[in-house]
């Protein structure tokens, strides 16, 4: 498996400041995609124990909310696994920060039985589609996709969208 790039403070893929990392490899090939050069599986650099240990550091700062993972695509059959590691030791570590992932998959048809997904709060889901395309979006490039509550998810058994109206409630409730 490899990555594409780390991204150490960003702002712009989930809520808060996070770490970034690009999966290197992508089938989807989805029309102008804003990351092509992760779509090659045989670029970027080798995806070891190192790049987790490395992400996890920087994911140690106080002003660091969570983890992003995006690619290319994280849960093709060859990421997957690896999203998984880097997904456990990252909740491990850190049980009271966020991950939040984006895959072109769709999480009730392709992905219900992984078992990532265990570790993962949001997912973005669904393809991005040009036609469908809308900048005012939040976190999320086109209409059809959606930003799904895993946890609630799982435990509902059935899609629950992310209301980021909650997690401001929380947050006022434990300042």
């Amino acid at each position: 498996m490899r990555y594409n790039k780390i991204r150490k403070m960003d702002i712009s893929n989930g809520p808060g400041v996070r770490v970034s990392i690009f999966m290197q490899g992508c089938t989807f090939n989805c029309k102008n995609c804003f990351n092509p050069e992760t779509h090659d599986f045989n670029g970027g650099k080798e995806f070891t124990q190192d790049t987790i240990e490395r992400i996890l550091e920087l994911c140690s700062y106080d002003y660091i909310v969570g983890l992003s993972i995006l690619g290319g695509e994280p849960m093709h059959p060859k990421n997957i696994e690896g999203t998984k590691s880097l997904a456990k030791a990252f909740k491990e570590k850190f049980p009271d920060k966020t991950i939040w992932t984006w895959t072109g998959f769709l999480m009730d048809r392709d992905l219900m039985d992984k078992e990532v997904l265990k570790y993962i709060d949001v997912l973005v889901d669904g393809q991005f589609e040009t036609e469908l395309s809308n900048p005012t979006l939040k976190y999320k490039g086109s209409e059809n996709q959606r930003v799904i509550d895993v946890q609630m998810s799982l435990k509902k058994k059935k899609i629950v969208l992310y209301n980021d109206n909650i997690e401001k409630e929380k947050e006022k409730i434990c300042v």
